[in-house]
């Protein structure tokens, strides 16, 4: 008999989907990739989001994410370091992440490289650049004057491959102008490496508008997985977050 939680998750991922089909044969693309956000949950559940046909899971924080990753290694699962990364956690991330998706800022650049040279790594990567009107720090992502900066250092390392974009909304705005700012950007970047054609946008509350604006990839937490766990699991994991679905 299927576990209660099985249910709901499976529930959920096929309102998910429906969402993102519509979605995506309403500006005539192929669906997205949905990675669903993880965080604050359980192995157990990555298991059962396997189980349900789920190839692409995303995380926030290293050591939740080294831990669990440890612990579903025998998962055929694609996992996405979605988080703000801090240089010191560099090692860590490239042992497990097949996707950075937030490389903003040239010392983090030179941390990723130099660990993936440790171990013979060829690391995929995203620029994630900031997309509120006014910057805040906290938010992550290159200002877009810099982005142009940023990728050619990318490029310039031995051991990373730009894979394309990633931006999340501005909190309190449309998002619409925001992914169209990054649609853009994805353009231009790709004019420069042809096969950078990934663009990380979208959430479980904006996915539609992300998809409408070139999204190939959502990251989607709440409305996979439903709120968030007791904070008895957080706090075994080490610590508090407060983190969004894709900060």
């Amino acid at each position: 008999m299927t576990d209660p939680r099985t249910l709901e998750l499976a529930a959920n991922l096929e309102a998910v989907r429906a969402r993102v089909e519509a979605a995506s044969a309403a500006v005539g693309r192929p669906p997205a990739t949905v990675i669903v956000v993880t965080k604050f949950f359980g192995a157990d559940d990555v298991r059962r989001l396997a189980g349900l046909g789920v190839t692409d899971v995303g995380e926030n924080r290293d050591q939740e994410a080294a831990a669990k990753h440890e612990q579903c290694s025998d998962l055929d699962l694609t996992w996405h370091f979605i988080g703000q990364l801090q240089t010191n956690k560099a090692k860590s991330v490239v042992r497990y992440a097949d996707l950075v998706h937030t490389v903003d800022r040239a010392g983090l650049v030179a941390a990723l490289d130099r660990a993936c040279a440790a171990i013979g790594k060829v690391q995929d990567v995203l620029v994630q650049v900031n997309l509120d009107p006014v910057q805040r720090r906290e938010r992550g992502g290159v200002a877009t004057a810099d982005f142009d900066a940023l990728v050619d250092t990318v490029n310039h390392a031995a051991c990373l491959r730009i894979r394309g974009v990633m931006g999340v909304a501005p909190l309190g705005e449309p998002p619409g102008p925001a992914f169209e700012l990054l649609a853009g950007l994805s353009s231009r970047l790709r004019t420069q490496v042809a096969d950078a054609d990934i663009v990380s946008a979208g959430m479980s509350s904006d996915l539609e508008v992300a998809l409408q604006h070139g999204a190939t990839h959502l990251r989607i937490g709440t409305a996979v997985m439903g709120s968030r766990p007791d904070v008895r699991y957080r706090q075994t994991q080490g610590g508090s977050h407060n983190e969004g679905e894709a900060q």
